[in-house]
């Protein structure tokens, strides 16, 4: 069986929960990581198995035996390091967001046409069968026309100007690093951008945006959404219509969702996965790649954008 070899970029958290997915996809593997301190990326290897360790990015990029990179450095890094990637012939995976700005984004997007290489955007969520499985339902008219979605993810993080959350020049702030989610959720249910959009922000006190409530308008529709880093949000999303709703418990690493007419449970879905949920993207990429795929259907380019686009009209509210 043919298998994407995966390069690691960073050894950070998120790269964690990455490495440790890959063993549930059979048609891909982790060849390689590379972190800023050979020190860090020997560990890492040594945890999950890997053969090849590098200090730096550009010898990962550069290696013939990788088929594809994930990219798992701070935000600011993204475009650098996917570009980098790019330029080299890899096919690129970079976690959320893929970039800081639209305008950013649109840059990669430039990039990747112009290399013909493989790009897409980290948004895992829409990958997950229960977020699809509501889909199904909406687009089924199971909840009649839908009027409301209601989405938020939450943590409290304290303050702590060293930390990469709180760090502008690391593009620091829950919206970028949470408050995508609950977007990327509008995104997914509505299929359209917001006609007009609502916002009251908080801020720490170096200005870094801590707690951000948005109010989507639509044409029949209203998308309540929030995130934040002063309190622990609820973090179930709804999906409301004229008929009944569904309800998402953890929207954004969903592993059911639950269908109501009024009061009374009607469905209900469970994946039984036996990972954190990556490994579905994971999966969809590696497809991707061994067909040949210059793009997912599934997270565009188009939808990376238009995640990017959403951002930049909140931000202009703060």
């Amino acid at each position: 069986m043919k298998k994407i070899r995966w390069g690691i970029v960073s050894a950070g958290t998120i790269a964690n929960t990455f490495a440790a997915d890959m063993v549930h996809v059979p048609i891909a593997e982790v060849a390689a990581v590379a972190a800023r301190s050979l020190d860090s990326a020997a560990e890492f290897a040594d945890k999950y198995g890997i053969g090849k360790t590098y200090q730096g990015y550009e010898k990962l990029f550069s290696d013939p035996d990788i088929d594809a990179v994930y990219i798992g450095t701070p935000h600011t890094l993204h475009l650098e390091n996917s570009a980098n990637a790019l330029r080299a012939g890899k096919a690129v995976l970079c976690e959320k967001p893929i970039t800081t700005s639209a305008a950013e984004c649109q840059k990669l997007l430039d990039v990747a046409n112009a290399t013909g290489g493989y790009l897409m955007e980290a948004m895992w969520t829409w990958y997950l069968p229960a977020v699809r499985k509501a889909k199904e339902w909406v687009d089924s008219g199971r909840i009649g026309e839908l009027r409301h979605i209601k989405a938020e993810l939450g943590y409290p993080k304290p303050f702590d100007p060293r930390s990469r959350l709180y760090d502008p020049s690391l593009a620091g702030g829950c919206l970028l690093d949470m408050g995508i989610y609950p977007i990327a959720i509008a995104r997914f249910f509505t299929e359209n951008a917001p006609d007009t959009i609502h916002v009251v922000s908080r801020h720490a006190p170096n200005g870094v945006d801590d707690d951000v409530a948005m109010l989507f308008n639509y044409d029949n529709c209203i998308a309540t959404l929030a995130t934040s880093f002063r309190c622990k949000l609820p973090n179930t999303a709804y999906i409301i219509g004229t008929e009944g709703y569904i309800a998402i418990p953890h929207g954004w690493s969903a592993r059911e969702c639950h269908l109501y007419a009024m009061h009374e449970r009607i469905d209900s879905f469970t994946d039984n996965r036996r990972g954190s949920g990556f490994e579905f993207q994971i999966e969809a990429v590696s497809n991707d790649i061994l067909q040949g795929r210059k793009e997912s259907a599934v997270v565009t380019h188009a939808a990376s954008l238009a995640f990017q686009q959403d951002m930049d009209r909140v931000r202009e509210k703060f």
